[in-house]
């Protein structure tokens, strides 16, 4: 018999109740959709705070949604939503005084997460050259059920 561990399946603490969600926008395709959809394409996946921010900047709109649709894309991940019939909208994110951002949730999101365990959430944006970036993570009340860490 081999020395090495092919597959072990260890449920720890901190990995159970660790959830991560990651995702990348092409900055260009944002831009593209607003010029193409107009208005219709902010107002049906952002907030109007959202819309309202990433106006606020001179020539960063698309740069400022590009990273909000990431973060959106990172929480359907973290939580693991692509199924549960989530809207756009009912994933924001707000930005906090101190110019760090958050996530709020609202509608369904917010039902799903709570359901979950989770109690809480960080978030990270970026958007350098042609593309915008955000990190999800959250921690569990409790470890979930379904995580489980493969070490191959």
């Amino acid at each position: 018999m081999s020395n090495a561990i092919s597959r072990l399946d260890v449920a720890t603490p901190a990995a159970a109740r660790m959830r991560v969600g990651l995702d990348v926008v092409d900055i260009r395709r944002v831009s593209e959709s607003m010029e193409r959809f107009g208005p219709r394409f902010a107002q049906r996946l952002f907030s109007d705070d959202e819309i309202a921010y990433a106006s606020s900047g001179e020539g960063q709109a698309a740069e400022r949604l590009a990273a909000r649709f990431a973060a959106k894309e990172a929480a359907i991940k973290a939580f693991d939503l692509a199924e549960a019939g989530v809207a756009w909208r009912d994933i924001e994110v707000r930005k906090l005084p101190n110019g760090a951002c958050c996530l709020a949730l609202h509608g369904r999101a917010a039902a799903e997460v709570e359901r979950l365990g989770v109690s809480e959430i960080a978030l990270s944006l970026s958007h350098d050259g042609d593309f915008a970036a955000a990190v999800v993570t959250a921690l569990l009340d409790t470890p979930s059920r379904t995580t489980t860490t493969h070490i191959l």
